[in-house]
């Protein structure tokens, strides 16, 4: 199948035409919904569109421009939120049917951020069920496609957000990103995606997965749109207990500042990952020679505790699961199937609103977490847990930040995978360490692999360095304008 890539229009530019009085909000909104109308049919990067809703925000905002107002650095841009993050009024399913008629009395924090910016909201993506998975073909409303090739899946667990973006259906996308539901389906449609520091964007709101991992952030098609749109939404909230204090600095003015002196460990446990495709090493490799070229001192760095990242994450990230989505239960909302009893009416609930993925993961969490097991299971994770972030301080005494792959394969045909969960999960390695230890870490597009595909390359820093992780992104982005694309093999 052809692909439905869309044309890479910048927020900022957007944002700046529209508080200049050069272009109005609606006109911009009706663009995107149009191309929404007449292509998301083939990708299905939404669940809803709130196109009535989209055009009275657009015109309040068009009526606040002539005013002589400055609605704030996104205005007009039409944004794309993933379906696990809470809007007054509106569905919010997780693309999972025990939610079903479920519609949240309040928004999420960073929805409050982004509409108090100036952003339009066009609607909520796919996903898969309540964020696990990798591939969001696991959604209850069926899977999304990959807008470079549509028979290929476009990662996950936020694959609607970044099949939207690379569709050209709306500038910026949030998402959410527990062991790399942001970095993953970037990579695998050619976009920015950023999981910013553990804390530093508030969760209020966001439907939780696994609470000491799950982290909102950005997916665009520039580095530029990614920092503004971070800086948008982070921020302490009083209303997340995780939410650190210390004030986001500002990443769009420190882009241009380069990468002279800059210290790049490459990590050589994640080039070496298992399931590594050849072309997706070879472009990060370019990635670290484009850097040095750009005046950073490069080398290889081993962080050898890596290699247990997988199997701690799936410990940890379904015993969390299991606590956070007992919850759902037929009583307070969503689905309810009447049973007999409350205990059968708990069971036919779940058992006809929870996709298999999702009872997977609740019955290994809740394996790790029984009496007898705690201490092999949950305890064991913890403490390889700490390990890594051991290795990684250990590294980042060396260096200001490191590069990886992103994913280990480009995007890979639907339903190639979707029978082997191990197979499956193994397309997180090299993005489960970060959200193990609350690091920033971000995907950036750099050249094709297999069949022309995008790749996307990891940037990794230390607890809030952002700023640092940013400017090698800029850096990595300007390089890759001068890449040939590289093609091969059967579309």
């Amino acid at each position: 199948m052809s692909g439905l890539v869309g044309p890479a229009t910048s927020a900022r530019e957007v944002a700046a035409a529209v508080r200049e009085g050069e272009r109005l909000a609606s006109e911009v909104l009706d663009e995107y919904l149009g191309r929404i109308d007449g292509l998301d049919d083939q990708v299905h990067a939404f669940n809803l569109v709130t196109a009535d809703a989209a055009r009275e925000a657009a015109l309040a905002i068009d009526r606040r421009v002539v005013a002589g107002e400055d609605p704030g650095p996104l205005t007009g841009v039409p944004v794309a939120l993933k379906d696990n993050l809470c809007t007054r009024g509106v569905a919010t399913t997780c693309s999972s049917r025990v939610l079903e008629g479920w519609r949240p009395p309040y928004d999420a924090t960073v929805v409050e951020r982004l509409v108090a910016a100036g952003a339009i909201v066009v609607g909520k993506t796919n996903l898969d069920e309540f964020a696990m998975g990798s591939s969001t073909e696991n959604s209850a409303f069926g899977p999304t496609r990959n807008p470079h090739y549509l028979a290929r899946v476009p990662g996950g667990s936020s694959g609607g957000s970044a099949a939207a973006v690379a569709a050209g259906f709306a500038p910026v996308a949030l998402g959410s990103d527990t062991g790399g539901s942001i970095r993953q389906p970037a990579a695998l449609c050619g976009v920015v995606g950023v999981k910013p520091t553990y804390g530093r964007v508030s969760r209020y709101g966001l439907v939780a997965f696994a609470s000491s991992l799950d982290q909102i952030g950005p997916l665009t098609a520039t580095v530029a749109d990614a920092a503004v749109t971070l800086e948008v939404i982070a921020g302490h909230d009083p209303l997340d207990a995780t939410s650190i204090p210390e004030l986001m600095p500002s990443l769009v003015e420190r882009l241009d500042e380069g990468v002279q002196g800059l210290r790049v460990g490459v990590v050589t446990e994640l080039i070496e990952a298992e399931g590594m495709e050849p072309e997706v090493v070879a472009r990060v490799q370019d990635a670290a020679a484009a850097l040095e070229k750009a005046g950073a001192s490069v080398d290889e760095v081993s962080v050898p505790s890596t290699i247990y990242g997988l199997s701690a994450y799936y410990l940890i990230a379904p015993a969390e699961a299991s606590s956070n989505l007992a919850r759902y239960d037929g009583v307070r909302y969503g689905l309810r199937v009447e049973g007999a009893t409350t205990g059968e009416m708990y069971d036919r609930t779940r058992t006809a609103g929870l996709g298999a993925e999702v009872k997977r993961r609740i019955m290994l969490g809740a394996y790790a977490l029984s009496a007898g097991y705690y201490d092999a299971f949950y305890g064991k994770a913890q403490r390889v847990r700490t390990l890594i972030q051991r290795d990684f301080a250990a590294a980042y005494q060396r260096f200001d930040v490191l590069l990886s792959p992103t994913s280990p394969c480009t995007a890979f045909p639907l339903g190639a995978k979707s029978a082997d969960p191990l197979t499956m999960y193994l397309n997180d390695v090299c993005t489960i360490p970060a959200n193990l230890v609350g690091h920033p870490a971000m995907s950036v597009p750099f050249g094709t692999g297999a069949h022309g595909l995008p790749v996307g390359v990891q940037v990794m820093a230390p607890a809030l360095g952002e700023v640092t992780m940013f400017r090698a992104a800029a850096a990595l982005e300007a390089a890759a304008r001068d890449l040939a694309p590289t093609r091969g093999g059967d579309q």
